[in-house]
């Protein structure tokens, strides 16, 4: 079966096209990017601009720092230089780049040197890359330059490497909108080079620079950082243009792993070993489970289960996601091509050999439709057991409501028909009636009242109209196709009111979660003082996962303290404090659910703000099954995200 060409999002399409308009009268921005100072970014941007100039573009340099460079001096003689304005900052005449005189040139290409540069408190901006957005904002293109070391996201990891805090940064969201980056690479021993030479800094700077930051291993890591930062954008224009253009085909530029998990403890061993490989190939993975109609049927024990699945999997570093859908195969499939995954792994005993008469094996259904996907199968411990596949079986959850009205529809049919039988209608004209009858009882969508329906419409049908009547007996064997047409029709109308009704309840659900965050979300930011802060938490997080809820925050000494409660259950024993300050101190979720102190029925979540851990929120649920699933954790988790955020603005604004 080749996979169905997918057509594109019309939100996506629209927004695209949204964000390209708006775009049109922006400039572009290119920016040099580097490991370190003296890879050759600002030559690079000189040598391009200077080709522009050739070409006949407006270039002119609003502000480019030759460092005592004698090339980097002699090119940029040979552009227009915006004159330099100067300041006054500490009794010292500072030259700064002048943006009033850049804007009134308006180039149709200037070059802004040192992205992440600060400007002088005088300044209309705080940041040199404020003054380039400004550049942009009137439609020129600018040409600038940026270190690895001064992208906002990766700030804590140079320091750590380095042991040097960098307080000029520029936010990840100015490379991310950037047209263009290119890579000015250099292998760290031709950088010592140059710097021993003073191509890069004055030679009483080399010395000093070369036993602090520009020691080896640094430029290593450095030039590691920036390679796999630019690499991360090339991979992120790859997976946009493959949606732009509905791409299915895996382009394996990347390796990506994909593995799907089940709802028992031995799925662990497959988390593991995706982990292994992913590791071996360097390569971003993610853990799936398949929602199907089995969803709702999961036991207590299996639904702990695939929650701790989850939290092993992002414990290791993996992606999680819930998909839901009626096609195991398909849904797994489009969620590899969607993200571009190149490598799916699963349990070798989906090889279910009892399988392969009536349905067709999921193993061997993945790996017909894989194409260019590459499927491992090992081993994981797979329970034969396990349901799998989306077969038709009968819901527990009709009533006898449901099985009666059935048969009162059969019996209006079967009135209908014998009036209508008097008047000389056809069996087929009759037919049709106990059909529309199997329909509006298949709309209900449970298998067990419209199978009911579906063999009493066929037994009086027979019985009544069908010669010889009053008998059970068919002498036309027309009529049996006839009836196995009926009961057909009706089963698939009732699979798919089925799948209509679970999609229903899967977007009321999304609805109502998101509604539920942005209802906390706006309170929390109207909200004044920490006691109508907690209390607003308190009671939003007890009111959607219907719990007993307690705010505890630490006192002068760090211990606990139960500042804000809603429910009954709020008096904490001397074990359940010690799991709440477990909570606090290691910054983790512990309790209920989890590997950490389970041995309690509550689930406790520290209030992990930007900064500081804030303090713990206690979760006990009035049905434990309740909140073991995946995406009810993540909603909680969200929740205590918010909560704690607004706890720490509020601390801050008080001292």
């Amino acid at each position: 079966m080749v996979a169905e060409e997918k057509r594109p999002d019309p939100e996506t399409l629209l927004a695209r096209i949204k964000e390209e308009e708006k775009s049109q009268d922006k400039g572009k921005l290119k920016i040099f990017f580097g490991a370190a100072p003296g890879v050759g970014k600002t030559y690079a941007m000189l040598q391009e601009a200077l080709e522009k100039l050739a070409e006949g573009y407006d270039v002119v340099a609003g502000v480019v720092e030759s460092h005592g460079r004698s090339e980097i001096a002699a090119m940029l003689s040979k552009l227009e230089q915006i004159p330099r304005q100067q300041v006054m900052y500490h009794e010292r005449a500072l030259d700064e780049f002048d943006l009033d005189k850049a804007l009134a040139r308006k180039p149709g290409l200037i070059l802004v040197d040192e992205l992440a540069h600060t400007n002088l408190p005088s300044s209309r901006h705080s940041k040199r890359w404020q003054d380039v957005k400004e550049l942009l904002q009137c439609g020129m293109d600018v040409y600038t330059t940026l270190n690895v070391q001064h992208i906002e996201s990766l700030n804590d990891i140079v320091a750590q490497i380095t042991g040097v805090t960098v307080r000029e940064t520029v936010p990840d969201a100015i490379l991310e909108e950037a047209y263009s980056v290119e890579l000015i690479d250099l292998p760290p021993d031709d950088l010592l080079t140059r710097l021993e030479r003073g191509k890069v800094y004055a030679p009483e700077h080399a010395k000093i620079a070369t036993q602090r930051f520009f020691n080896k291993g640094n430029l290593i890591a450095l030039r590691e950082l920036a390679l796999r930062a630019t690499a991360a954008r090339v991979n992120e224009q790859t997976l946009t243009y493959r949606e732009s253009q509905s791409i299915q085909k895996s382009w394996p530029t990347t390796e990506k792993l994909l593995v799907c998990i089940t709802p028992e403890a031995s799925a662990s061993k497959l988390v593991r070993a995706t982990k292994r490989m992913a590791t071996r190939l360097q390569a971003d993975w993610f853990v799936v489970f398949i929602e199907t109609d089995h969803r709702h049927q999961l036991t207590k024990i299996e639904r702990h289960h695939l929650l701790n699945q989850f939290r092993l999997a992002e414990s290791l570093g993996a992606k999680t996601f819930t998909l839901n859908g009626r096609d195991y195969v398909e849904e797994l499939l489009q969620f590899a091509r969607d993200h571009n995954v190149t490598k799916i792994v699963m349990d070798k005993y989906f090889r279910q050999k009892h399988r392969h008469i009536v349905f067709q094996n999921t193993a061997d259904k993945l790996i017909r439709n894989s194409g260019d996907i590459d499927i491992y199968l090992i081993q994981g411990g797979y329970d034969k057991n396990l349901r799998l596949l989306p077969t038709l079986h009968l819901r527990p959850t009709s009533t006898w409501q449901s099985y009666t009205r059935s048969l009162l529809i059969v019996a209006f049919c079967t009135l209908l028909s014998f009036i209508l039988s008097h008047f000389h209608f056809q069996l087929s004209d009759l037919i049709m009636i106990y059909l529309l009858g199997l329909v509006i009882v298949a709309m209900q969508g449970r298998y067990g009242p419209t199978i009911l329906a579906a063999l009493c419409s066929v037994f009086t049908f027979d019985f009544f109209f069908v010669a010889p009547k009053l008998m059970f007996v068919i002498e036309d064997t027309q009529y049996l196709i006839t009836f196995v047409v009926m009961l057909t029709v009706s089963l698939i109308i009732s699979q798919l009111a089925i799948i209509r009704r679970r999609q229903n309840e899967i977007m009321r659900l999304r609805e109502r979660r998101a509604a539920a965050l942005y209802a906390l979300s706006r309170q929390l930011a109207s909200a004044r003082g920490l006691d109508k802060i907690l209390s607003i938490s308190v009671r939003h997080a007890a009111e959607f996962f219907a719990s007993h809820v307690i705010a505890l925050l630490p006192d002068e000494q760090g211990h606990l303290v139960d500042k804000a409660h809603h429910g009954n259950d709020f008096a904490l024993d001397e074990k359940e404090f010690s799991v709440a300050q477990w909570a606090y101190n290691f910054g983790q979720i512990a309790g209920f659910g989890t590997q950490t102190l389970p041995f309690t029925h509550a689930v406790y979540l520290p209030l992990l703000g930007e900064s500081k851990i804030v303090g713990v929120l206690r979760v006990l649920p009035v049905d434990a099954n309740s909140i073991m699933i995946q995406e009810q954790m993540h909603l909680l988790e969200s929740f205590a995200s918010q909560i704690a955020l607004a706890i720490e603005a509020e601390i801050d604004l008080a001292t």
